[in-house]
């Protein structure tokens, strides 16, 4: 599966993805960009986009975009607080579907 990290996330998360392509938005050359024009261009190239913007599901019509998203719920985005979430990340990658928008914390069960 390619999987694209948002800017917003560490980079090193990618090592906690095994068996995917993953790239950050940095690497792709689209930091900055704003999120109506990410979405047109990752929407070409990925199929999950990570991220921690709890708003973009609201600020967004995701319904036409042809990936899926996950968003991570955290404390603050450092690697000590999303890290834990990962193992949820990667059991949700198997069953994930172009269009869903996964909510993943510490508190989900």
């Amino acid at each position: 599966m390619r999987i694209l990290l948002d800017e917003c996330l560490p980079r090193k998360l990618k090592s906690d993805l095994p068996g995917h392509t993953v790239f950050t938005v940095p690497q792709m050359g689209w930091a900055g960009k704003k999120n109506g024009e990410l979405l047109a261009l990752m929407s070409e190239s990925f199929d999950v986009f990570i991220t921690a913007d709890q708003n973009l599901e609201y600020q967004q019509n995701l319904s036409d975009i042809s990936i899926a998203f996950i968003v991570l719920i955290a404390a603050n985005n450092t690697l000590e607080y999303l890290r834990p979430l990962m193992p949820q990340v990667v059991e949700k990658l198997e069953s994930i579907g172009h269009g869903d928008v996964l909510l993943i914390s510490s508190t989900e069960e």
